[in-house]
């Protein structure tokens, strides 16, 4: 009955959730040795997603290729310096030069589902990944929300065809989701990357005496992004925060100079983070004045509240003419679902030398399938391959909602048990879904009798 679900939807509390963005044109350079500022490791309230978006990452042929057989080097920079916080890399998309990471803290990983990517080109008539946008989508909690990394084209005097190249990639994205196809009807969309928008009008002159002083809202109004939100109906659906922090474009390398080179490149804020909240629906002229006060069940039962806490750049990186610009966001949200699909747990001991005992049950009806498995991972592992050995699934039929299925795994050369022991967790792995989608909690694993 309705009281009853008014009643049901009040006793469930709000969850904050904090996310961290970054975008950085990193201009074709190996990444910096330590990531601890970008991604403010030690920041308070502790993050819970992390998502990263690079432009111009070296993509030579030699390089791409080999990128495209083992992680490129920018990705283990960022495994490296989150998997010891207890980060697990969930998916990432590559175009080129074009990289876009999406990392959660380990407990959120049987939430996040419905992952896909995919990607757009607009480099040199839509053949060339050279410019173009990378996305990546996934329901957090039963919420969908949309990440687009882009690179637009560059010079003064394309601002109109940044526009045209947005709205390309909006309207030609698709994901085989039946109520989120495309990138607009997801619930929240963060749009970032190097956007390539100008100032215009002002001489570099102005430009450098502007930004020395301190004096930035002098430079606001010639913005090409912000005068054009002014005159496009869809821009003007994105929200930013103030630019308050210096133009990240363009510096000579190694250093906090703008451009001393025979271009004298005009400082711009070409790096940008914003996002969107999907609009509520109009009510339609034959709406009743009862009909016309509801909205969207589901968003009006399960809304998100998206608050920006932080928009600005890190100046203390050099290896790029573009500075990276960070953006920290509050998403408060109703959790629509909190239990995983499936519930997975060690038995007794678990040592190398002798056979290991788990039990794993599916809570709830998904694409399950006689190929998912079961890894054993050690605590701070950093992608869901990263595994120590695994296990298959019950192999002859899928197992019933509910059911205890108890799974033994045999010592053997074909899978080994660590030896030295540690702090692992269980992870059952989703062929279909290509996730983890049920953890257990963590466990010692006990050292082998010929390592004591």
């Amino acid at each position: 009955s309705q009281p009853q679900k008014s009643e049901e939807k009040s006793s469930q509390s709000l969850f904050l959730t904090r996310l961290h963005i970054v975008t950085w044109n990193v201009a074709t350079a190996e990444p910096p040795e330590d990531a601890t500022s970008l991604l403010q490791l030690d920041a308070q309230p502790p993050t819970d997603l992390y998502v990263i978006g690079l432009q111009e990452v070296n993509a030579t042929p030699v390089r791409f290729i080999t990128d495209l057989i083992s992680e490129d080097s920018w990705s283990h920079v960022f495994m490296d310096s989150l998997a010891p916080r207890g980060f697990v890399k969930v998916t990432s998309v590559r175009m080129q030069g074009l990289l876009l990471l999406l990392f959660a803290k380990q407990i959120h990983l049987p939430y996040i589902r419905n992952i896909q990517t995919t990607y757009t080109r607009t480099g040199v008539f839509g053949y060339w990944g050279n410019k173009g946008g990378v996305s990546v989508r996934f329901s957090f909690y039963g919420h969908m929300l949309c990440f687009l990394n882009c690179h637009l084209a560059a010079h003064m005097n394309n601002a109109l065809q940044r526009v045209d190249e947005f709205e390309y990639i909006l309207e030609t994205q698709d994901f085989d989701i039946y109520d989120t196809p495309q990138i607009r009807d997801h619930k929240v969309v963060f749009w970032f990357g190097d956007l390539n928008f100008r100032i215009a009008d002002h001489g570099l002159h102005f430009l450098r005496s502007s930004i020395n002083s301190g004096r930035l809202n002098l430079l606001w109004g010639k913005d090409q992004l912000i005068m054009m939100k002014k005159k496009e109906a869809f821009l003007q659906e994105f929200e930013e925060g103030p630019l308050n922090f210096k133009p990240t474009y363009k510096f000579d390398r190694n250093s906090d100079t703008y451009d001393t080179s025979g271009k004298k490149r005009k400082p711009a804020w070409t790096d940008r983070i914003l996002w969107r909240i999907k609009p509520k629906p109009l009510p339609s002229e034959d709406d009743d004045e009862k009909a016309s006060t509801s909205t969207d069940e589901e968003q009006d039962e399960y809304p998100v509240l998206v608050t920006q806490d932080k928009y600005t750049s890190d100046m203390s990186y050099g290896v790029s003419d573009h500075k990276p610009v960070i953006a920290t966001f509050s998403l408060e949200l109703r959790k629509v679902f909190d239990t995983p699909l499936v519930r997975v747990s060690p038995v007794g001991i678990w040592s190398a030398d002798q056979d290991a005992l788990l039990t794993y049950s599916v809570l709830e009806d998904f694409m399950s399938s006689t190929w998912d498995w079961i890894g054993l991972y050690k605590v701070g592992f950093k992608t869901a391959s990263d595994y120590e050995t695994f296990v298959w699934v019950r192999e002859k039929e899928l197992p019933e909602i509910n059911e205890v299925i108890q799974v033994k795994w045999k010592c053997s050369v074909y899978c080994q048990i660590p030896l030295l022991g540690g702090q692992y967790v269980l992870g059952y792995y989703s062929t279909n879904m290509q996730s983890i989608t049920g953890l257990s909690d963590s466990f010692q694993v006990t050292a082998s009798l010929s390592y004591l």
